[in-house]
């Protein structure tokens, strides 16, 4: 008789406490998913991919020239970049005006025992430049895989470590530097040109950086290998979501539940370095590394990158720089605060008598300046946002394609009678989306083009009590259970409709397929409170919803759509998702109306 040895059962694959779920990592998301990072300011975002801008769209403040390799001076550091980006080939030399064929350039080389040298032209002189080795204090895998990349390995490095200066061998045919410099990269780098250099120092008997570079064909085989990149390169799992970009494409750090070695996870599952909290420079996409709990206590951190000044001028700065620039093209999402307490006291004194809405409770008469009414032949029905310039959201089963039979009412507070900040303007356009279903409701988002003013490049007054609140670009921006506010006009607890503006705290909903089923649509959200205590009713329709990032700026996360049994648990209402239209809304409004970041 033969014994059969007892069925085994199959182990279950490890599972890595810090990498996030599979279904994440299938999406091979990398540095250019700028649904959950930002684009380099030489490229911009499109469809959720970081495309390559025009060189002319770079900014021109704040900027120094650069020479490239190809001998040719550039503006700035972005423009050269931007020609990089297209090209897919290193192009910086060093920042200096002076650049000729003559003049020697920046290269970098790794020598057969593994050391990293780089040769820096003096910017200031035309008669060479130094070559050096570099530092092996902050060396990393992000560096060394920009290291090999530039060396002609595709796939970047294997290994970033260090070699003792006394160990290594004097290369007769040219003199082993005795100083290094410090290099510090991102990692999207393709020269170590581009990283941040600083700190020359003399190397005395310390160590200096190596790198091994990246073979394909020595790579375990993928059933071996810890985790693989998007790019196909297998690293350890313990190099992922650890804040180094060790993939070469930032792939280990996308899909992250937690993070190693004290580095930051951003609200979208980005690990973010130490180095980077604090740093001037938003990296998570609600700015929480630049909340004011990271800028407080990191400025040692970053006083190494400030001394770059005294001896290299760093790209760094004039990256932040160009951001910064940016940024100030729109001003959107911020409030004017010495408006909000304009309080009308008549008014005020009888908001005891108000019916609320389900959790709601009257706002200030200035406090929602992004807030309007709808006018539709004297009556209104509907709220929208205003997002700057001649704009206005609001939900397509507000508006039908006559202009002429709208007005936009701006800093309203009673609904049947102006206060003294009130503006109304007429319509000039109604962009419908086209896709728009009026029987299920999906896609119910409008854009309200305002009239402009006689000999004008505008369509309202400078009002203080009116701001834009910004359009979100990514739809990972604002995660669920984050808590956001609604406001509106809509009927109250008793089914009248409210003559006060009424806001609310709402929380953002995950899983509303589970409520609604087959109703649910893509470009649809949830929020609300699930036991019924907020929520927004009709009337409210096409009125903000608005979320606040971690620096205080808000957003028009959602547009006021539908529901059933308003303020009933288990029936969360039902928004339009903004940033699921922001392709099309930026279509119709141009860059400079919606695009605060990644532009």
């Amino acid at each position: 008789m033969v014994t059969r040895p007892a069925p085994t059962t199959p182990e279950a694959p490890v599972r890595d406490e810090f990498l996030g779920p599979p279904e994440c990592q299938s999406k091979k998301l990398t540095r250019a998913s700028c649904d959950l990072v930002f684009c380099p300011p030489w490229e911009r975002c499109i469809e959720g991919r970081c495309a390559c801008k025009p060189p002319y769209l770079c900014p021109t403040e704040d900027v120094a020239p650069v020479c490239g390799r190809d001998h040719r001076s550039y503006r700035s550091y972005c423009q050269l970049m931007a020609v990089s980006c297209r090209t897919k080939k290193p192009i910086m030399s060093h920042f200096g005006e002076k650049c000729g064929e003559s003049l020697p350039k920046f290269r970098s080389s790794i020598d057969p025992d593994r050391v990293v040298r780089v040769f820096i032209p003096d910017a200031e002189s035309s008669e060479g430049g130094e070559e050096l080795l570099v530092c092996w204090k902050i060396w990393n895998m992000a560096a060394a895989n920009v290291a090999c990349k530039e060396n002609g390995h595709p796939l970047g490095a294997a290994t970033a470590d260090f070699v003792l200066y006394n160990s290594v061998k004097d290369d007769h045919s040219r003199r082993l530097p005795r100083s290094c410099v410090s290099v510090r990269c991102q990692g999207y780098e393709t020269s170590l040109a581009e990283c941040v250099i600083y700190d020359k120092a003399r190397i005395g008997g310390r160590k200096v950086a190596a790198a091994t570079c990246y073979d394909a064909s020595q790579a375990p085989k993928e059933e071996e290998c810890g985790f693989t990149c998007a790019n196909g390169k297998c690293v350890s799992l313990n190099q992922t979501c650890n804040g180094v970009d060790d993939c070469g494409d930032r792939s280990d750090e996308m899909c992250c539940r937690d993070c190693r070695n004290g580095s930051l996870r951003c609200k979208t599952g980005v690990c973010l370095p130490p180095d980077a909290l604090g740093d001037g420079q938003i990296d998570c996409l609600d700015g929480e590394d630049e909340s004011q709990k990271y800028t407080m206590g990191n400025s040692e951190i970053h006083s190494d990158i400030l001394k770059s000044s005294q001896q290299y001028v760093s790209p760094k700065k004039e990256t932040i720089a160009n951001r910064v620039h940016l940024e100030s093209k729109l001003y959107c999402g911020i409030p004017n605060i010495t408006t909000v307490d304009d309080e009308e006291v008549e008014e005020r004194g009888r908001t005891n008598r108000v019916k609320r809405v389900v959790g709601g409770v009257p706002a200030k008469p200035t406090q929602i300046q992004w807030q309007i009414a709808l006018v539709d032949n004297r009556k209104i029905d509907c709220g929208g946002a205003y997002i700057g310039g001649c704009w206005v959201i609001t939900a397509a089963h507000c508006v039908r394609p006559n202009p002429s039979a709208f007005m936009v009412k701006f800093s309203l507070w009673q609904k049947t009678r102006a206060q003294n900040t009130t503006d109304i303007v007429p319509v000039e356009e109604i962009y419908i989306h086209p896709k728009y279903n009026a029987s299920t409701y999906e896609n119910d988002i409008a854009l309200v083009q305002l009239e402009k003013l006689p000999y004008k490049d505008k369509c309202l007054e400078d009002n203080p009590a009116v701001s834009a609140v910004c359009v979100p670009w990514s739809a990972q921006l604002f995660q669920p259970n984050h808590t956001c506010s609604i406001s509106g006009w809509g009927r109250t607890a008793d089914g009248r409709a409210s003559q006060v503006l009424l806001w609310a705290n709402v929380s953002l909903i995950a899983d509303c397929q589970g409520f609604y089923k087959d109703r649910f649509k893509p470009g649809m959200m949830c929020a609300g409170d699930l036991d019924g205590s907020v929520d927004s009713c009709q009337g409210d329709s096409g009125g903000p919803l608005v979320c606040e990032d971690e620096l205080g700026v808000s957003y028009l996360w959602g547009i006021v759509s539908w529901g059933e049994r308003c303020g009933q648990p288990g029936f969360p209402g039902v928004y339009t998702q903004v940033a699921h239209y922001f392709d099309w809304i930026r279509l119709h409004t141009g860059w400079p109306a919606v695009t605060k970041f990644n532009s």
